[in-house]
């Protein structure tokens, strides 16, 4: 009996701990996807969208960086296209405020370009949020040659 006792309490114990690392497993491969976030150490929208970002699924690692003309160069963004802050997700270049809601339709198309974009910094856009008011504005897709198309227009509200 007591011989019983033991071994349904070890396979009790034993279940657990699988199911801790079952757990632990899936939680890995539901996250979303990785982001890497380059911005300057002071700006506070770009915090914003971050957190605008992981709001929406994705794993976000943030880099401070001094020379973001640099890391925008080495990312292949186009002058015209600046914003404030750049990311690289699943080897595209996010630029600027883009919506979390665009990122994941450019994972899911994977279409053959080097990135989106929203240039500037307008009001209403993620991370630039002033109440309820919203600038138009739109989310590029760039290539490596810098031509743009719309990947999707927000209007002004």
């Amino acid at each position: 009996m007591r011989f019983r006792l033991v071994l349904t309490g070890l396979l009790a114990v034993g279940f657990t701990l699988y199911l801790q690392v079952f757990a632990a497993q899936l939680q890995v491969f539901a996250a979303g996807p990785s982001v890497t976030v380059y911005k300057d150490a002071f700006c506070g929208c770009c915090s914003v969208w971050v957190k605008h970002l992981e709001a929406n699924g994705f794993q976000v690692k943030v880099n401070v960086v001094e020379n973001m003309d640099e890391r925008k160069r080495t990312n292949g963004v186009p002058s015209n296209l600046k914003s404030c802050h750049t990311a690289v997700v699943n080897g595209y270049t996010i630029e600027g405020h883009v919506p979390a809601e665009e990122i994941h339709r450019l994972l899911k198309e994977r279409p053959k370009a080097k990135g989106l974009a929203v240039p500037g910094m307008p009001i209403g856009s993620p991370g630039m949020e002033a109440g309820t008011t919203r600038q138009a504005y739109s989310v590029l897709l760039f290539d490596a040659d810098g031509k743009t198309s719309l990947f999707r227009q927000y209007s002004a509200r």
